[in-house]
């Protein structure tokens, strides 16, 4: 396979490469937000606040789905990624066999587990009775379309562990564009509901997918498998599932702490679940962005980290702070300042009570995304040098911190308990990973070596 300057993040100047390779995948997960912000501004202009609500009080559960499939796929990511850095041809076609069987298993497992005991989540989560019809349509759909998900996720962190942070972007913007107008299309013209707003995600999505991979197949001929590529994976598997299920399985571990928030949150009413939505759609801004800076700092770890280029580790993680720190700041101010609007986005004529929830919310968890952009960074290169106990640990502390805030405070302090939880998990989880960081990178000839 050739490859080009731009697309090995092995040379170059670190500040330069990784903004390069991460704009275009910031514009992609803002691209990737549009599609549930379409949902939720259509969904309650149309339809009104019960529905949004109803959209809103599931979105944790399909947001902890998503999370698993981001990580899972992510880490078959960084397995190619460390492959292509190695310039291990071989070893990349493998592991692009490996990934694609182990999606296709993971898909049909998973589609079965959502969509079987849909009811049994809902009851879980206390949906308010009002609501509860509405919410079962729109989460059982997007569930049932688990597939276009795990589809997308897999080629677009296949492309950007080649270097090619680009394509999944433009492809990204046509089916927004697209989803909105199906939103419209299945809400206005055949009455459908919330559930036309999930299919409108769903279709929105595999398109997008599907023109990801026809792309990918033209530029790269390490996508074209042949026969010789299945076999002998038992080593690669291994490989794959000890870098994947970890990271699939922390992503989700986080969103368990925000499932008993979603819980808290419902508990205190309609009015309650549309502030809260609307607050954590704009919240939602600022974790995609520092999603994004993961992902840059986690192909450019994995190609040098595969080529043996410790120093340029080093490198590179400064200059992903220095980026992912600026960004945050600029979320952090945008989004205080235009709370209110965003509020307004979603709803037509807000309560007083549903500004209060969004207000507090925002008020108390925007200044702390610098912390967050600590975590993003640490986190993901460790990860990305085959540490997986580490950020395991860091999880769990994360889920330990969040319970805690939610379920313990909430009884003293209501729904302030909810909007401390996050930020509290966050400095726990960096108490860990920041030391164990400099420690791995004092070991010079040996940068993967546990903690």
């Amino acid at each position: 396979m050739s490859r080009s300057k731009e697309m090995d993040l092995t040379v170059g100047n670190p500040f330069r490469s990784l903004l390069k390779f991460a704009i275009p995948v910031i514009l992609g997960n803002l691209f990737q937000l549009f599609y549930t912000l379409a949902d939720s501004v259509i969904v309650g202009k149309t339809l009104g606040a019960n529905s949004l609500a109803a959209v809103g009080s599931t979105s944790i559960i399909i947001y902890f789905v998503f999370c698993f499939i981001n990580g899972f796929t992510g880490g078959f990511g960084i397995c190619l990624g460390q492959r292509c850095g190695a310039k291990d041809e071989k070893g990349m076609r493998k592991s692009v066999a490996v990934s694609t069987i182990l999606s296709i298993v993971f898909t049909v497992v998973l589609t079965l587990i959502c969509c079987l005991f849909a009811h049994e989540i809902l009851y879980l989560m206390q949906i308010p009775v009002d609501i509860s019809g509405e919410a079962y349509d729109y989460m059982f759909v997007v569930l049932l379309g688990t597939g276009a998900t795990v589809f997308y996720n897999m080629i677009s962190n296949m492309l950007r562990a080649l270097g090619d942070s680009k394509a999944p972007l433009y492809f990204l913007v046509f089916s927004s564009i697209l989803n909105i107008f199906l939103d419209l299309f299945f809400i206005l013209v055949f009455h459908m509901g919330v559930a036309g707003a999930a299919w409108a995600t769903i279709l929105s999505q595999f398109l997008s997918a599907l023109l990801s991979l026809l792309v990918g197949l033209k530029n790269f001929q390490v996508l074209h498998l042949h026969r010789e590529d299945f076999r002998d994976l038992n080593a690669s598997i291994r490989l794959h599932l000890k870098t994947g299920f970890p990271m699939g399985f922390q992503m989700s571990v986080m969103c368990i702490g925000q499932l008993a928030m979603q819980a808290v949150v419902n508990s205190l009413g309609t009015a309650a679940v549309a502030g809260y939505t609307a607050a954590s759609k704009a919240d939602q801004l600022s974790v995609l962005v520092n999603n994004a800076m993961m992902t840059a700092i986690s192909n450019y770890v994995a190609q040098n980290f595969g080529a043996g280029k410790t120093e340029r580790i080093r490198m590179g993680v400064r200059a992903c702070l220095i980026q992912t720190e600026a960004f945050n700041i600029l979320m952090c101010a945008g989004i205080l300042l235009l709370r209110h609007p965003i509020v307004r986005m979603f709803l037509s004529a807000p309560t007083p009570e549903i500004y209060y929830y969004s207000d507090v919310y925002l008020t108390i968890v925007a200044p702390f995304y610098l912390l967050l952009g600590l975590l993003a960074v640490y986190r993901t290169s460790i990860q990305s040098m085959q540490n997986g106990r580490a950020p395991f640990l860091a999880c769990m502390i994360e889920l330990v911190m969040r319970l805690a805030a939610t379920v313990w405070l909430s009884s003293f302090i209501g729904y302030t308990a909810v909007c401390i939880a996050s930020p509290l998990a966050w400095f726990g989880a960096c108490a860990l990973l920041i030391p164990c960081y400099y420690k791995m990178m004092g070991f010079r000839q040996h940068p993967a070596q546990t903690v």
